[in-house]
Order: C-alpha cells, then structure tokens, then sequence
C-alpha cells in the first residue's frame, strides 16, 4: 500500500503539484503566512468559532435548545478526538510516504514530519470539530466548514500532503462525527441538562440574562418554573435541530 501515489501522471500527484506550485511562486513573507495557518492558526479559528457559538446558544432560544446546542459543542471535540484514535490504525495499514519523500521538487513550509501521509490528521481534526459546530448551529457551522476546508487546502499547499489525504480526512472526520452523534447527544445532553440547573455552574449553559427571563416566563405561569428555569428536558428530534439556537 505504500506506492499508493507514485505515478507522476496521477490526478493526484497533478493536483499536488498545481496547488503546492503556487507556494514557489509566492513570496517567502505568504509562505510563512500559509505554513503557521495550515499548522495552527485554521485549529485556533476553529477554537474561536465554537467559543463564539457556545457564546451566543447561551443567550439566545429556548433554555431546551441552549442545553441541545451546547451538548453539540462539547461533542464537537470529542469527535475529533476519536477521529483521531480511528486514524491511527488506517495510516499504519496505508504506510503511504508524505509527497516530498517520493516527489523531491516539491515545496515544502513545515519541517519534521516524519510519519505517514493518509489519512490528514489536520483534515481530520478540522472536519470533525466543523461537523460538530454545525450540528449544535447550522450558520456557525457552515463557518467553521469552511474553515475546514481551507484547512485541506493550506495542508496541500504547504507540501506535506496529497489531495487524497485531504480527502480522507475529511470522509472519516464527517463520518465520526455524524455516525455517533445520537449516541454522543444522547449520553451529552443529560450531563449538560443538569449542569444548566447548578446555581454555579449553569451559566455555562444559559447565560444569566437568559435564566431570569426563564425565571421571569415561570413566574408569569407562561412555563413551569423549575429550579428558576424552564424545564430542561431532552427535546425530541425535530427537523430543524441543527438550527436549535438560530
């Protein structure tokens, strides 16, 4: 398996070399640009992005949706996580070469990348959180699939992947992510249905502007009021979930 790719006529190889050949032509300043990004600085905006959900799902809908939505957001991680694990195996299976091993002309931003090239664990990583984003809020999820996709991109720019191992990444980060996420929400939600009811800690659910108005709807017999908020239990599918907090 491991001349996966060598045939210079490949698609891919072609592509790899269309993409990373922009890198030559760029000046060094953007090739630093591109090397920090596609190695930390897309995985920081991704960070970023789901700060800034959780952020605005606390604030905003139902308290049910606010504890959906944020059950989305701590799975998120975990998905990359056991994308990751999953990986593990398939590169020592696959032991394909990264492209400058076999294609010494090419370009290559970011040093010390020793092991093999499929799947990308970037590409993964990326995907995985993007898919989890978008299932706790389909706008910001949107965003950040983007990002995961620019992601890919920097990682076959930068010369340390093929497109294919870009491709990899980002089937098995999507397939993780929406395969186990009934049973991810299913054990999630509950955890972070009681946390949202902690006199300290449920304001990591449901911001306090939000819990009095709850309070407030409560006190007005327009919802039970349970433990000054409204009743948080699992909300039953719905077609709209990934919308929960828009």
């Amino acid at each position: 398996m491991a001349g996966l790719v060598l045939d210079g006529s490949n698609p891919d190889v072609g592509l790899l070399y269309d993409i990373n050949g922009l890198a030559k032509d760029a000046p060094s300043w953007s090739d630093r640009v591109m090397g920090f990004t596609g190695e930390y600085g897309i995985l920081l905006a991704l960070v970023l992005v789901a700060l800034w959900c959780w952020w605005s799902v606390r604030r905003r809908g139902s308290a049910e949706d606010s504890v959906t939505a944020v059950a989305g957001l701590v799975w998120a991680p975990l998905a990359a996580g056991i994308a990751l694990l999953v990986n593990i195996p398939i590169r020592g299976f696959v032991e394909r070469p990264r492209p400058f091993v076999d294609h010494r002309n090419i370009e290559v931003l970011v040093t010390g990348k020793t092991d093999y090239s499929f799947v990308s664990d970037h590409a993964t990583m990326a995907m995985a959180v993007a898919v989890g984003i978008f299932i706790a809020h389909r706008r910001f999820g949107m965003a950040a699939i983007g990002l995961a996709l620019l992601e890919g991109f920097c990682r076959v720019y930068m010369g340390v992947h093929y497109p294919t191992d870009v491709i990899g990444g980002f089937a098995l980060g999507t397939a993780v992510a929406l395969l186990l996420t009934p049973l991810a929400l299913a054990l999630l939600t509950p955890l972070v249905s009681a946390v949202s009811r902690s006199a300290r800690l449920g304001v990591l659910v449901r911001s306090r502007r939000a819990r009095e108005a709850d309070r407030a709807a409560g006190a007005d017999g327009s919802v039970d009021a349970v433990g000054g908020t409204r009743p948080l239990g699992i909300p039953e599918p719905r077609p709209d979930d990934n919308n929960l907090a828009a």
